[in-house]
């Protein structure tokens, strides 16, 4: 049995390496961008779906107000799903500067509410190109016309864009902040390897005809989460090389990690959920090597616990590889966000990555999960 997980682990390792220097390769094929000189022609609709957001959602509104695209040619919209805070008054205070708001009166019968509100909002809005952000996001003033002339100028008919934590309060926060990083430029790989993966729903946009010709949320409404990724994957079953990554500073969407573990495992748990919806087998076989490295990994830690002399020089190789692996991959990663100073987190995570994954994998894809204070799946 020792020489069966020995072997396991080899294979898996091998293969986790070969996938990585692959995503690296993706990233690298995407070419920081810097927009030719343009004035924005585009009607866009800024969609916020927002549940008991007080705290935040007037920052978030107060970073889109300002921005510095043409004014006749934004459109915000937030759809207030069922706060019991003060969220939509505090919408309401923003309607003299262009906010509209929507308020859903569904009670407690669906299971994907988010996706309503966006549906909704779409089939409210008048822009040419929708926009998805979150009520507890930032950005810069020159976000939206830089994701915009990405759009325009490239022919693009679905952008993802950057997100990153920002302002961590804790160590803790620090190491989401990196292996928030680590997913970021999974997907961003995906798109420059012309296989999209998975991307953000803070920072994603698409033409509304797009969403129409796609059949919108059909077929994906039944899950919580998955406005974002599993509509990527029906776009790029179409025609992937519709689908491209704004690589801008300018671009990025600042958002908070999570305070606690609980509420950390219960937002992992929600992303990994979608995974019971995936069609293309390429992203299928991706996440499954991926989880079966990590499970080696785990399994063959477990067992050194109690065979050192059995396993542990095959283990050390093993992660010493996946720490310099995952540092050649994230190295150009935070290095785009100016956060190197992230890196010293690495030994670490390399670690504790592997042991959350494991079981995010398996909880992800088995009953419930809070969300907003929800109990959902």
């Amino acid at each position: 049995m020792i020489e069966h997980l020995n072997l396991f682990l080899f294979v898996m390792t091998v293969v986790y390496v070969v996938l990585v220097l692959y995503m690296r390769y993706g990233w690298t094929k995407l070419s920081y961008f810097v927009p030719l000189k343009a004035e924005p022609k585009t009607k866009v609709s800024v969609i916020i779906a927002a549940r008991n957001e007080q705290e935040n959602i007037s920052k978030t509104l107060d970073c889109i107000v300002k921005q510095d695209y043409p004014s006749e040619l934004i459109e915000i919209i937030v759809v207030d799903d069922h706060s019991t805070d003060q969220t939509a008054a505090i919408v309401r205070t923003y309607e003299n500067r262009g906010v509209s708001l929507l308020q859903l009166n569904e009670g407690d019968k669906l299971n994907s509410y988010k996706k309503l509100a966006i549906d909704r909002a779409i089939n409210c809005s008048s822009g040419d190109v929708i926009v998805t952000t979150d009520a507890d996001c930032r950005m810069g003033e020159s976000w939206l016309s830089t994701i915009m002339l990405f759009m325009e100028q490239q022919h693009k008919s679905m952008v993802s864009s950057p997100v990153s934590y920002h302002e961590e309060k804790s160590y803790f926060e620090r190491l989401q902040t990196l292996e928030f990083l680590y997913l970021i430029g999974l997907g961003a790989a995906g798109i420059g390897n012309g296989n999209p993966t998975t991307c953000n729903g803070a920072n994603l946009a698409y033409r509304k005809s797009l969403f129409f010709e796609m059949g919108g949320f059909k077929g994906i409404d039944e899950l919580a989460s998955g406005d974002d990724e599993l509509l990527l994957h029906k776009v790029a079953a179409s025609n992937p090389k519709q689908i491209g990554f704004c690589k801008s500073r300018e671009a990025v969407v600042y958002t908070d990690a999570k305070e606690n573990l609980p509420a950390f495992i219960s937002q992992r748990r929600r992303w990994a959920s979608k995974s019971t919806k995936y069609k293309d087998k390429k992203v299928v076989v991706l996440g499954i090597c991926i989880w079966l490295f990590n499970l080696a990994y785990v399994l063959s830690l477990l067992l050194c616990c109690f065979y050192p002399q059995d396993g542990l020089g095959l283990l050390g190789i093993s992660i010493l590889l996946k720490f310099l692996i995952e540092l050649f991959f994230l190295y150009p990663i935070v290095t785009f966000i100016n956060r190197k100073e992230l890196l010293f987190h690495l030994p670490l995570l390399t670690i504790v990555h592997s042991l959350y994954l494991v079981y995010i994998g398996l909880m992800g894809n088995i009953g419930k999960y809070d969300w907003k204070g929800r109990s959902v799946k």
